[in-house]
C-alpha cells in the first residue's frame, strides 16, 4: 500500500514571539515493512538555521531556528510511505514470556534495536506496582509471548475509554491508570508499563491510521492526527510486533510508522522553545490517503 501524509502544526501566539527553535520528528521511518518514497517540509516564518541528524533510536531529527518575529508558526509536512507488513496471527507459537524476559536481560548490545534499552522505566513511564499488578493475569507461567500481549491489548481496550478530554500530556500515568479514560497515547503507556513491570521489552511507536477504514467497517480511532502504539520484542525469531491497545489490533498495512522510543517524550512530532508569549494555541491536522 502506498500513502499521501500531510501533517499540519499551526501555533497561534497571544503576543510576538521573537525567537524559536524547534524540533521536528516528521519524517516516517524507512524500516521492516516499510519505505519512505519522499518527505517535505516547509516553515513558515522562514528558518534562519535547518539543520538535521539521527537520534539514538535512527528517527530523522531537524532542528529549526526561527529569528524572525511572528505571531503564527505553520509546519507542513507532507510523505509519502509504501508499506507492506505483515503481522503474526494472534494465536501464533511464540516463545515463552519469562524466556523473552530472561534473553532480554542478556542482551550485549546497547544500539536502539536491542531489547534490553526498552525493559527499564522511562521519563514518562515509571514502573507502577498497580500496572504490573493489571498486566500479570495475562501472562500464565509457560504462556507465550505473543499471546500474553494480545489478551494485555484486549483487556485495555475493553476496561479503558477513549475520551480526548480526560489527560493531557503532563498527567501521570498513575492517574490515567485510576481514571481508565485518555488517549492513544495513554494506552500505549499503560500497556508498556504494564510489560516493562514484568520484565519485558516494550517501544512507544509514534505514527500514523489511515483515514478512511475497509468497507462495512468503523473508522479508527486517532485516524485524524498523530497516533501511538506499542512495539514488544517477542524473541529473534518473531523481532518486535506492533501492538495497537486503543482500537485492539495488531499492526499492519493500516499503520505508518513516525519514530519510536521509549515513551511520547523520544518522539514528539514537534518541540522546542520560544520567547516572547505567554501563551499560544495549537493545532494539529493530519490527512492520510491512500494512493495505491
Amino acid at each position: 500500500m502506498i500513502y499521501d501524509i500531510r501533517h499540519v502544526t499551526t501555533y497561534a501566539y497571544e503576543s510576538p514571539v521573537s525567537f524559536a527553535r524547534c524540533s521536528l520528528r516528521l519524517e516516517p521511518r524507512t524500516d521492516d515493512g516499510q519505505q519512505l518514497i519522499s518527505h517535505a517540509v516547509e516553515i513558515r516564518p522562514r528558518p534562519a538555521e535547518r539543520t538535521v541528524r539521527r537520534d539514538f533510536f535512527g528517527t530523522h531529527t531537524e532542528s529549526v531556528l526561527i529569528e524572525t518575529a511572528h505571531r503564527n508558526l505553520r509546519i507542513d509536512s507532507r510523505s509519502r510511505v509504501s508499506v507492506a507488513r505483515l503481522a503474526p496471527g494472534r494465536t501464533a507459537p511464540s516463545p515463552p514470556w519469562e524466556r523473552i524476559r530472561d534473553v532480554a536481560f542478556e542482551a550485549t548490545s546497547l544500539g536502539p534495536a536491542s531489547p534490553v534499552g526498552y525493559v527499564f522505566a522511562s521519563s514518562l513511564v515509571p514502573v507502577l506496582a498497580p500496572l504490573t499488578a493489571y498486566a500479570a493475569p495475562s501472562f500464565a507461567p509457560g504462556g507465550g509471548i505473543l499471546t500474553g500481549a494480545v489478551d494485555l491489548m484486549h483487556r485495555i481496550r475493553s476496561d479503558f475509554r477513549y475520551d480526548s478530554k480526560a489527560t493531557v500530556i503532563s498527567t501521570p500515568l498513575k492517574e490515567v491508570f485510576e481514571k481508565r479514560h485518555g488517549v492513544c497515547q495513554d494506552f500505549a503507556h499503560v500497556m508498556i508499563a504494564g510489560l516493562r513491570g514484568l520484565g519485558l521489552p516494550a517501544a512507544y511507536v509514534s505514527g500514523y491510521l489511515r483515514t478512511v477504514p475497509p468497507a462495512g467497517q468503523p473508522r479508527l480511532q486517532g485516524a485524524d492526527s498523530s497516533h501511538a502504539w506499542v512495539s514488544v520484542w517477542c524473541g529473534a525469531e518473531l523481532g518486535w510486533v506492533g501492538f495497537d491497545p486503543t482500537n485492539d489490533l495488531l499492526v499492519e498495512n493500516d499503520h505508518i510508522v513516525l519514530s519510536i522510543g521509549r515513551d511520547f517524550s523520544d518522539v514528539s512530532p514537534v518541540d522546542g522553545i520560544i520567547v516572547g508569549s505567554p501563551k499560544q494555541k495549537l493545532n494539529v491536522a493530519v490527512d492520510v490517503l491512500l494512493v495505491e
